[in-house]
């Protein structure tokens, strides 16, 4: 078994009856709440989903978890995350709808609710060798900086651009901050942050420094397709985990995402 493996806890899902059963959905719930991470083995084809969306209205009506979000003005609760195949070279795409790596980010950080949760489905996994997700605990990166840092990234010093595709209305940039004042919640996307002041710059850096660091790299949960193979899905606690992806290496990977109770970042 590898560290990855040991580390998360798991659940199998026999039938599909198991998202609407009290007992097994408190189990996810309680999972995400003391560890911030779950995988559920699939025992049955579910081409749309419909285990994923069932598991998460249970959750809401059992135990006060916010509804999914839509991702954008025209995709709803579900996006697929594939490499789209044969687009002209000038259009712009999601990060995620590339084979290009995706370094340690959350997600929706540029939401001024961002959700608290994100499942992730392998409908099929790469074969090639590629498209492994990596996990790391954001306190093993909050350990690392020192007190002023933290505090700086607890200030509304930087500006968040929204990406195209993710805009919903008139809004394309949010000012706020990187980590929420009195607890451990994070929020980032290297590549759509940009500080505001000079304090909040050096504070980015040491943010950046720690994500590249030994310690980062030791204590990161690399699942590769062999633990996340077709049929399984990931459930993350999006502001206690920061995850990321290589370079996909099949044109055919294709995961389905969804994300769910959306709150004010810091509150």
């Amino acid at each position: 078994m590898s560290q990855a493996s040991a580390l998360i806890p798991e659940l199998d899902a026999g039938n599909f009856k198991h998202a609407c059963n009290s007992a097994y959905v408190a189990k996810v719930h309680c999972a995400l709440q003391d560890h911030g991470i779950l995988k559920i083995n699939l025992g049955a084809h579910d081409p749309g989903s419909e285990f994923l969306k069932s598991l998460i209205m249970n959750l809401h009506k059992s135990h006060g978890h916010g509804l999914p979000i839509t991702h954008s003005a025209t995709r709803g609760w579900f996006w697929n995350v594939k490499p789209i195949q044969d687009a002209p070279v000038n259009q712009h795409h999601a990060r995620s709808e590339t084979t290009k790596s995706f370094p340690w980010h959350t997600d929706c950080s540029y939401e001024h609710s961002p959700p608290r949760f994100f499942a992730l489905q392998v409908v099929q996994h790469d074969t090639c060798g590629g498209g492994t997700l990596s996990l790391l605990k954001v306190h093993h990166v909050l350990n690392q900086l020192s007190a002023a840092t933290r505090e700086c990234l607890s200030q509304p010093e930087y500006q968040i651009n929204v990406p195209p595709e993710f805009v919903k209305g008139d809004e394309t940039r949010i000012i706020g901050k990187i980590l929420a004042s009195g607890s451990n919640d994070l929020r980032f996307r290297e590549d759509i942050f940009t500080p505001l002041t000079p304090r909040a710059r050096l504070a980015f850096q040491e943010l950046k420094s720690a994500l590249l660091s030994s310690e980062t790299a030791a204590n990161t949960l690399n699942l590769s397709p062999q633990i996340l193979p077709k049929g399984t899905i990931v459930l993350l606690n999006n502001r206690q985990w920061l995850h990321a992806r290589n370079e996909v290496k099949d044109p055919k990977r294709h995961l389905r995402r969804v994300r769910w109770d959306a709150n004010p970042f810091d509150f």
